[in-house]
């Protein structure tokens, strides 16, 4: 369902970012456009401000910020606000972010220059494996470390459950699981928070389908599809692994495959045990 918009329009900001020198001490004039993209459906119903985002409040935080902060860039300045917007306001799912600089030093006749960027919360879903030492315990780590970033938010964790290996069969059995996590992280950001977590926990990339103190992987990413060497999301394997799917079943049992068309329930009902 698309989300609802406010719109704020040209707030003018006097600020000192620039990577000149100068406009760090003297500085300029700025205008921000920011359009909030929430749900105002409550708000629409019971004519109450709590229910939606505070325009007013969030002009005075944008300009608050870009006053007490200093960037050489606008696309960093522009980086910076949407993420801190995004964190503050638990409503806002998304925003439309244009800072504008119709002062910039470039000695030629111009209206403005401007960087505009759109941000917002994607839902992921990781899968969580292990068939070594304390493995309820690298789980357990696993998803505490995802949700201690201010850039993830776990929402939804799976029962784990005791599995045969997969591919190499002569090992321990793994304990598996899954998690719903909203993140600010783009996919290859995701992508290495997850190694960095495994490291973290010992894994060692040996043998493939081999022995792991922890395994994470992206199952899927909002509904994207994306296609590299390193990165396939949704996963290749997800549709013929039970230990991915039953796991899934459990918090996202009608989440839709985006190129198969079929919900994780569709697809692990077809799985034998």
């Amino acid at each position: 369902m698309r989300l609802d918009e406010i719109r704020i329009e040209d707030l003018e900001v006097f600020a000192n970012h620039g990577v000149f020198h100068e406009e760090n001490v003297l500085g300029q004039k700025f205008l921000v456009t920011a359009v909030l993209c929430t749900d105002t459906r409550e708000a629409g119903k019971t004519d109450e401000l709590a229910a939606s985002v505070h325009y007013g409040e969030v002009s005075a935080f944008i300009e608050k910020y870009l006053r007490e902060h200093t960037f050489k860039l606008l696309e960093r300045a522009a980086e910076c606000l949407a993420e801190e917007l995004l964190l503050s306001l638990p409503r806002l799912r998304k925003i439309q972010l244009e800072i504008k600089k119709p002062w910039a030093p470039v000695k030629l006749p111009l209206k403005t220059v401007s960087v505009s960027i759109e941000r917002g919360w994607h839902t992921a879903y990781i899968a969580l494996g292990s068939n070594m030492g304390d493995r309820e315990a690298y789980l357990n780590n696993a998803v505490k470390s995802l949700d201690s970033r201010k850039d993830c938010r776990v929402k939804k964790v799976s029962k784990f459950i005791e599995t045969p290996p997969y591919g190499v069969t002569d090992q321990a059995d793994f304990l598996n699981g899954c998690v719903k996590l909203e993140t600010l992280l783009y996919p290859r950001e995701l992508l290495d928070e997850l190694h960095r977590i495994e490291q973290e926990a010992g894994r060692e990339r040996v043998v493939r389908w081999g022995p792991r103190t922890l395994d994470l992987d992206i199952i899927f990413y909002d509904d994207i599809i994306w296609e590299e060497e390193d990165l396939c999301i949704p996963h290749v394997e997800m549709h013929k692994r039970k230990f991915v799917l039953e796991p899934l079943a459990e918090i996202a049992p009608y989440k839709r495959h985006p190129v198969y068309g079929k919900t994780v329930l569709e697809m692990n009902s077809g799985l034998s045990v």
